[in-house]
């Protein structure tokens, strides 16, 4: 019988370099697939459609909810994410190992839906370093980064929830930590 993948769960509050780091990963390591979500919120300048994610209308998701395609959803910042239950058994029966980004909620909600996973939250090394990471990103409102800021308090509440915590204060190091992690878990369900 083949191998099923691991689901690595990673959350992290809006800057705190959980796509900078998921980059580096994915580019090391071809035996591991980022599961695409879905979301409401409108494509960022350097994000492509079914790439980064799949963009849909509010009606066109609350539908796909209504027909039972997301393994999880959650509303966060105003807007409507999920991952496609279908997009997450195709990746893990194919043996490799995925990488879902969700927020808190969705941790939540695949945890009790009795989804097996790692989760793995990023934080940022302070929220004065968070706030200055959303404004030399340039894509946000300084009322869209406040209200970031404020989540991000909260979310950070959460961190305990997780089975692993990694501080992005240096890059090399944070990518380091995550794939030692990811080799970890490879080896506990190899042996």
């Amino acid at each position: 019988m083949a191998r099923r993948g691991t689901l690595f769960v990673v959350s992290a509050p809006s800057g705190a370099g959980k796509h900078t780091i998921l980059r580096q990963v994915l580019a090391h390591d071809p035996d591991l697939a980022q599961a695409i979500t879905a979301t409401t919120r409108p494509p960022r300048r350097s994000e492509m459609p079914g790439k980064d994610y799949y963009f849909l209308d509010r009606n066109e998701f609350q539908e796909k909810v209504r027909c039972g395609y997301f393994a999880e959803w959650a509303e966060v910042h105003g807007n409507l994410y999920g991952t496609p239950a279908s997009e997450l058994t195709r990746l893990l029966n194919s043996g490799r190992d995925v990488l879902l980004q969700v927020d808190v909620q969705g941790m939540r909600n695949l945890r009790q839906g009795g989804h097996a996973l790692v989760s793995i939250f990023i934080m940022p090394p302070s929220l004065d370093e968070l706030e200055r990471r959303l404004q030399r990103r340039g894509a946000d409102s300084a009322e869209t980064i406040a209200l970031r800021v404020r989540n991000a308090r909260d979310e950070m509440l959460a961190r305990d929830a997780y089975d692993h915590v990694i501080v992005n204060e240096d890059l090399d190091r944070a990518v380091k930590e995550f794939e030692a992690l990811v080799s970890k878990y490879r080896l506990e369900t190899v042996s």
